[in-house]
């Protein structure tokens, strides 16, 4: 690896969804102002409002819009109108 072209603040971080209240820890560079211990070690902790955890696409709980008919019902209402 080249040498001083990685930031110098890249360690463990404590990223929390708020949503639902998970923690998870990883390496990043994010700047923090708060900490949380955790097991006894204390980690910057970054908040953030959607995670892999509480997202409607990863968690199946999406809603998902029938979209059937509404292209043949576009097409039969403005068929009149020709090319």
């Amino acid at each position: 690896m080249k040498k001083e072209i990685h930031p110098k603040n890249y360690r463990l971080v404590a990223f929390k969804d708020i949503t639902n209240g998970q923690v998870f820890i990883t390496k990043s560079t994010a700047n923090s102002k708060e900490n949380i211990e955790i097991e006894g070690v204390e980690y910057p902790l970054v908040k953030l409002e959607i995670s892999s955890s509480s997202h409607g696409f990863f968690t199946g709980q999406t809603k998902l819009i029938d979209s059937t008919g509404r292209v043949d019902k576009f097409k039969k209402r403005y068929s009149k109108f020709g090319n």
